[in-house]
Formats: C-alpha cells, structure tokens, sequence
C-alpha cells in the first residue's frame, strides 16, 4: 500500500485522518507561506486561489523528497465580507481585532487539499463555506480569549470550530470537515480510487 504523508502538523487535520482511519505520517513541508500570501494580495488574487496554490505548493515540494508515496497539501483561508484575507493572529490584540471584524458579518472560509506524487499535483479539490458571525458583545469575546488564547495562534480568524469557537457563529452553510480544514470526503474517495485505502 502506498504511503500517504500529511505535509502539514496541523492538529486538527492530523485528527481528522486519525479518527477517519487513514494511515498517514505527518510532517511539516515549510513553504514561504507570507510570500506566497504577499504576491497574491498584490495581484488582487482572492482566498479561494490562495488556499489553493499554498495546498500545491506543500505537496509538490514534499512529494519531491519523498518518491513513491501520495503527498498530501492544505491549507485553508478566511475571508471578511469584503474579501479582506485575515491571517493567522500574531497576538491576542491581533485575535481581538480579527474578530471584532468579523463580528455580525458572513465570512467566508475556504479549505483546499492538493496531492501530489513526485513533484507533480494529481488530485485537488476546494471547496469553501459560509459562516455566520453573531453580534457578540466585547464581554464575550474577553471571555473566549481567556479561554482560548494562545491555542488559537495557529487558526486563521482566531477561532476553532471543534471547540468553544463554535459559540462564534449563529450558522454555518458548508461542509463540517471543510470548516475544520480538510475536505475529508472527497479525499477519502480518491484514496479509496487509488488503493491507498481499501474499497
């Protein structure tokens, strides 16, 4: 059976694998993510292509070293209603402020897989979400800072789905796995296709 690699130490998508039973080792591909994320804001390229070319890029540059096994890239991006592209948050002001931005908006989130086998991309899929955020009042969002911060550095919009970041929405229009950063259905399928899993 061929190897998958996860090009990422992402949690919550090493979770997602886990839990789904798919055999995977995990290792970061370290891409120039804020050069990449530079040239696109000033190409005026949206989140969706941004998710997607950072997904490739982390595949195609892992899947270079590692011959013979299906390498797997991700990344995912959120978007303010104005197509303003948040990052990951450098500080809890940063987190705050993020959110505040957010607040009582539709934002939209995008989450791409890319695999890619030696050093060329084979399969990807992306596919995006609508999430309603609440007016939720700068007590709350204290609140949740206290009980989050620093676990959410590393999520872009400063919140996770899986935990109390849920309370930030009052709807969510896509797919649960995709929201989380993994659209995990479609790649099961395609893993099923290629006889990295048993159909």
């Amino acid at each position: 059976m061929t190897a998958l690699i996860l090009a990422s130490q992402s949690a919550a998508r090493r979770a997602m694998l886990e839990a789904a039973g798919v055999p995977h080792e995990a290792e970061p591909a370290r891409v120039d993510e804020d050069a990449v994320k530079a040239s696109f804001r000033a190409q005026g390229r949206g989140a969706r292509d941004l998710a997607d070319a950072l997904a490739e890029l982390k595949a195609v540059k892992m899947s270079g070293r590692v011959p013979g096994a299906f390498v797997l890239g991700c990344d995912s991006t959120v978007a303010l209603a104005d197509g303003t592209m948040l990052d990951k948050p450098e500080s809890r002001e940063d987190a705050a402020a993020q959110l505040r931005a957010m607040r009582g908006s539709v934002v939209r989130l995008w989450s791409a897989a890319v695999l890619a086998e030696r050093g060329v991309p084979t399969w990807r899929v992306v596919d995006g979400a609508k999430l309603h955020v609440r007016a939720f009042s700068d007590v709350w969002l204290e609140t949740y800072l206290d009980a989050e911060w620093p676990a959410i550095a590393g999520c872009v919009g400063a919140f996770r789905l899986e935990g109390p970041g849920v309370q930030l929405f009052s709807r969510v229009e896509g797919d649960h796995f995709t929201i989380l950063g993994l659209p995990l259905l479609p790649l099961l399928d395609h893993l099923r296709v290629r006889g990295v899993l048993p159909a």
